[in-house]
């Protein structure tokens, strides 16, 4: 009766642990990270583009460094995102927020440049 009570116990400790709801605190929150997101997706869309133009087929990759300005205008490593963004790869519940978030800033962004 005792063990079952400490087995009991042990897996409800188990679960306590294991079920930390917070995020650690070297991941970019979802508001910091959409942004970022944002901001590599206009610049890879710049590089498409950039591309698209290339009569030359030079194709120079140029698309590292603008991810670097990117990093640097939001202040951050490029550690620092992709630590961020590993994590939210791997919990699917807080990516698809990431995401949702992000779509919904873009469209926002959108209509902001729409209205002008």
């Amino acid at each position: 009766m005792i063990q079952r009570l400490i087995y009991s116990l042990l897996f409800a400790l188990v679960l306590l642990v294991s079920c930390n709801s917070g995020t650690p605190k070297n991941v970019l929150p979802v508001n910091t990270m959409k942004v970022v997101m944002f901001d590599m997706l206009k610049a890879d869309e710049w590089y498409a583009r950039k591309l698209a133009g290339d009569t030359l087929m030079l194709r120079i990759k140029d698309d590292i460094p603008l991810y670097e300005q990117v990093f640097a205008i939001h202040k951050l490593t490029k550690k620092e995102f992709f630590d961020s963004y590993h994590y939210y790869e791997s919990h699917p519940v807080a990516y698809k927020e990431l995401v949702d978030s992000l779509e919904t800033y873009a469209n926002k962004q959108k209509l902001k440049t729409l209205k002008k």
